[in-house]
């Protein structure tokens, strides 16, 4: 690599770093005050965990930091916390925890986890969760102390709770200006745009009196990391723990979507383990130095992957301009309008709501569309630990329903082919002495009871249509794997279809499964032949001398 090949890279991830920190500035505030913390909790959780993940993760482009997703659920995670505990000493056993959980998976291995959270589900619970953050900021932007963890509380809460028309006044204009910026053409504009109304709101709330009466944030402690443990308490450790099992399955199920999306993108390797690894680190890393649980930010990610980042190195570039910010800031914040920084909050999620997903879900498959407008119902009406449990159940539920019957096709040749493709879709040409099925997926506990049932059904069809059979030939190309409970199936397959009259006999079975027939001895004992090919094996009942299982004198000659 030469010298300006380097240079050039540096020069990328820090140019990355730096658009990138202006974006999480506003973002880490605003995703602290919507955990119920305060303000500054956001700024360390955007220093240190970022060198953290940057050291032990795999994507130089992940945006970490403060998330607004995890940002609802730790807020209700905290909602009931024991007197005397207060909300940041919550927030820091909270990270320690998902931390903790997260290291413990990529200790066993267990990154697949993130496949118990199908892509419906997930979208489901991200749009719900947009949704509901979009809306616990509206009682900010009216100047009402109104709280909520659902739409229909919060919604009453605000409506008891009543409006200042000055904050509105003040959020209106914010949420105006946002999306003037986002209207004008100009990609540097938007991003900039955020930062930029904050640092013009604070000047005019500093200088002028236009907004008294209007809730700032207030003074900041001095912005220096608060090293230390969290706090060593056995009953709130096990209090927050089941939120911690969900705040870490969905911070790692999200951040991995985004980094391999992102990856397909560039043409990289991601690597799930080490992604698992650096949340981890990152989270762990939060919780002794003041911050909360983090985890990738898609907003943020897609921005470093479009300001050019080459490395990790960008991570650590943006923890630097954080510091730098966080050493420079500390004393305008106080003057911040918090109606500014929730229209900030509002314009950033909504932006990315879309109900195209809904549509093509319903349009594809009716269940997974069901079960993504459950979610966000959910999300809305229930509670986020709710929905994601909801969306877990709901996609193993529709994974064994989808596997619960076997399918097997009726195949024949393409005339002038050597293809054997499904009788119902293609005009194919069928021999009555055998009866072709494909069978399309693997075998195994959940749809293993059913097999015998189905081939029996397709050998009627067969005699009705076509005529009388000897044989049964099972194209086994699709099957990747056979389980004990398949081993038995298709065991109970040979002696119904014995006792039909008929031999039993597969082709084109793949190596890993054949392997584990053969250690068993499975096909000799039952002296079931194989063929390398289906065709080869249709072509040989034109030599095949064996008689009919119906002219045989017993069973104990095969």
């Amino acid at each position: 690599m030469t010298a300006d090949t380097v240079s050039g890279r540096w020069q990328a991830d820090l140019m990355a770093g730096a658009v990138v920190a202006v974006l999480l500035i506003p973002q880490s505030l605003a995703y602290a005050l919507l955990a119920g913390l305060p303000p500054q909790v956001g700024l360390y959780a955007s220093l240190l965990p970022l060198l953290a993940y940057a050291a032990l993760g795999s994507s130089p482009v992940l945006g970490l930091g403060p998330v607004a997703v995890l940002a609802l659920m730790i807020a209700q995670a905290l909602a009931g916390l024991p007197a005397g505990v207060s909300a940041e000493a919550g927030a820091l056993v909270l990270a320690a925890e998902v931390g903790l959980l997260l290291a413990l998976a990529a200790l066993l291995r267990l990154d697949a986890l993130a496949s118990l959270l199908s892509v419906p589900a997930l979208r489901g619970f991200e749009t719900g969760a947009t949704l509901m953050i979009a809306a616990s900021q509206l009682p900010v932007l009216l100047g009402s102390a109104a709280t909520g963890a659902t739409l229909p509380g919060l919604a009453l809460a605000t409506a008891q709770a009543g409006i200042q028309p000055l904050s509105l006044a003040w959020g209106g204009a914010a949420v105006a200006l946002l999306l003037l910026s986002r209207r004008a053409g100009s990609r540097m504009l938007a991003r900039l745009a955020p930062l930029l109304l904050l640092l013009g709101a604070m000047g005019l709330s500093a200088f002028t009196p236009a907004a008294r009466g209007v809730a700032q944030v207030g003074a900041l402690p001095q912005l220096s990391l608060p090293l230390g443990l969290p706090l060593l308490d056995g009953a709130l450790w096990l209090q927050l723990l089941p939120s911690a099992a969900l705040v870490a399955l969905m911070g790692f199920v999200s951040s991995l979507a985004v980094a391999e999306s992102l990856a397909q993108r560039r043409g990289e390797k991601l690597l799930p383990a080490a992604e698992m690894r650096g949340l981890a680190a990152a989270n762990l890393v939060a919780a002794v130095t003041g911050g909360m649980p983090v985890a990738g930010s898609f907003s943020r990610s897609i921005l470093l992957h479009e300001a050019g980042s080459r490395s990790r190195w960008a991570l650590v570039f943006v923890a630097g301009f954080m510091a730098l910010a966080m050493l420079l800031l500390a004393g305008p914040l106080a003057h911040l309008p918090k109606p500014v920084l929730a229209a900030t909050i509002v314009v950033a999620v909504l932006g990315g709501v879309s109900l195209r997903p809904y549509r093509e879900a319903w349009r594809y498959a009716r269940a997974e569309g069901l079960l993504m407008a459950a979610v966000t119902a959910a999300v809305l009406l229930w509670s986020v630990g709710a929905a994601l449990a909801l969306g877990v159940v709901g996609s193993i539920a529709l994974l064994i329903q989808r596997t619960a019957q076997p399918h097997v096709a009726r195949i024949g040749r393409v005339p002038g082919t050597q293809h054997y493709r499904n009788l119902e879709r293609y005009a194919v040409e069928c021999r009555p002495e055998v009866v072709g099925l494909r069978i399309d997926e693997s075998l195994v506990f959940t749809n293993a009871r059913g097999l015998a049932d189905v081939v029996l059904a397709h050998v009627r069809a067969h005699r009705a249509s076509v005529g009388e059979p000897r044989r049964v030939l099972m194209l086994m190309a699709p099957v990747n794997h056979i389980d004990v409970s398949g081993l038995t199936a298709l065991e109970e397959l040979h002696a119904a279809l014995r006792a039909e009259g008929l031999w039993l006999e597969l082709s084109e079975v793949k190596g890993p499964v054949l392997d584990r027939l053969k250690a068993v001895g499975w096909l000799e004992r039952h002296d079931v032949s194989l063929y390398l090919s289906h065709h080869e094996g249709i072509q040989a009942g034109e030599h095949d001398l064996r008689p009919s299982l119906a002219d045989m004198d017993a069973p104990g000659q095969l």
